[in-house]
């Protein structure tokens, strides 16, 4: 049948009857498959290049148990291409280069393409990649690559701008239920023979915290059925507390070195600058849980607090380091309090970065502009000679002086890199910065008019 045809072939028949559930009930058709319609419902890209038979390279990157090898599956039941399937765990250059070769073989003696499925495919060394590239470039093989892992940090870059990504979201509440009545009630690949009852509390469980991933959904459902003994009448009551049992924490995806890590801490610092103390909080306990370094944690919240609060509320960056301080001194989970108590106090304070846009300015131009000399009486006067150069000769001591301030050249050009906002303390330190410009300027008329 054709792969968006009405009927689905039935379960191959080698399959193994000890495979597990989530294995037994992949999709056999695309009719089968739930989720992912942002790419493959109807006119979407990915849905008209598989009905059109031009697939070409493709790489399918998302969290687990989302359907990225169950939809290389079906593309490879429904093609006339030769299908290979290689793990990039077990499969070396050797393996590569003769995929490739017999590949060219095929397409010269039998015009036949081939399809090759690399599961895992961001474990691929460089080498690997290295002999894959020519065979997809010429077009003697077409890739589906799946992976769990952003394609642009792991995957050379000639690779992936030869094939097409698509990205495979978490599967929804109603489409993991879905999948799990379905599978409670297939007699020939699911739990039907077992005659199981989930009552609706249990399911809800398991739904909730398998987190999008119906291959934890289903093992857990799976579990439940095989070990709990039948009531009296032969009914197998999968109860919220066997659920509970089958699968008790919720592991969140979270790789410290992948997208998760760096798309929850960017979400963790856009919250605090948002001046939103709950969803900083709830990333930040999504962090925790998934065993994120608190001290890691804690440096970023260091830098938000002199990013984006700045002296609209300078407590901000004590509090912060004293966050730091004490996660590494407590450890974790105690951890968690003065780290929760910084990223609330820096969500909710004035924010301000006027100190992060001076600082980037006065960068710039030291990086871009001609480095300016030290004014020589600003220069290191305090040693044997100083004063035969000329070091530290007219200085004005600004505390002998009014207000404790003295007009003198600073800096050989003028420049303004320091713009304070109008935002909490530094309300307060435009204010006077902006009575020092009055006085000195006040002293230069008065001066001016004596001198007249």
């Amino acid at each position: 049948m054709d792969l968006f045809g009405d009927e689905c072939p039935r379960p191959r028949e080698d399959t193994p009857t000890v495979a597990p559930l989530a294995t037994r009930m992949r999709p056999a058709c695309f009719d089968e498959f739930v989720g992912q319609e942002h790419i493959l419902g109807p006119g979407r890209l990915l849905r008209r290049a598989i009905e059109s038979g031009k697939i070409g390279s493709v790489i399918f990157y998302g969290p687990p148990g989302t359907g990225k090898t169950s939809l290389a599956n079906i593309i490879a039941s429904a093609t006339d291409s030769a299908f290979v399937q290689i793990s990039a765990v077990a499969s070396g250059v050797r393996d590569i280069r003769s995929i490739g070769q017999s590949a060219r073989q095929r397409l010269r003696s039998r015009a036949q393409r081939t399809l090759l499925f690399v599961d895992e495919v961001h474990r691929f060394n460089k080498a690997q990649q290295d002999v894959l590239l020519p065979f997809v470039e010429e077009g003697i093989l077409s890739l589906i690559g799946t992976t769990t892992h952003n394609p642009f940090f792991y995957i050379s870059a000639a690779l992936v701008s030869r094939s097409r990504l698509f990205e495979f979201h978490p599967l929804s509440d109603e489409e993991i239920e879905i999948i799990l009545l379905r599978a409670l009630s297939d007699s020939e690949r699911g739990l039907g023979r077992y005659g199981a009852n989930l009552t609706k509390p249990a399911l809800e469980h398991i739904i909730t915290v398998s987190d999008g991933d119906v291959r934890k959904a289903l093992n857990a459902l799976e579990l439940a059925a095989v070990t709990t003994p039948p009531c009296p009448d032969g009914v197998i009551e999968i109860t919220l507390h066997v659920a509970e049992e089958s699968i008790q924490k919720k592991a969140i995806v979270y790789d410290g070195d992948g997208d998760a890590h760096y798309d929850t801490i960017s979400a963790f610092i856009k919250s605090m600058r948002g001046s939103d103390p709950d969803a900083a909080l709830y990333w930040l306990a999504k962090m925790l849980y998934a065993g994120e370094d608190p001290r890691f944690i804690a440096r970023r919240i260091v830098i938000c607090a002199a990013e984006d609060v700045g002296n609209a509320d300078p407590q901000a960056l004590i509090l912060a380091n004293a966050a730091l301080q004490a996660a590494e001194f407590v450890g974790m989970p105690e951890a968690q309090l003065p780290l929760a108590q910084a990223v609330i106090y820096i969500a909710t304070a004035p924010k301000s970065n006027s100190t992060m846009k001076a600082i980037s300015k006065a960068m710039a131009d030291v990086k871009q502009e001609k480095t300016e000399a030290v004014p020589e009486h600003l220069r290191d006067a305090n040693y044997p000679g100083a004063k035969r150069l000329g070091h530290g000769e007219g200085y004005e001591y600004p505390h002998d002086h009014p207000s404790h301030i003295v007009e003198q050249e600073y800096l050989p050009r003028d420049v303004a890199y320091y713009q304070p906002s109008d935002q909490g303390h530094e309300k307060e330190i435009a204010r006077r910065i902006e009575s020092w410009k009055d006085k000195l300027k006040s002293g230069r008329q008065s001066v001016a008019s004596g001198d007249s």
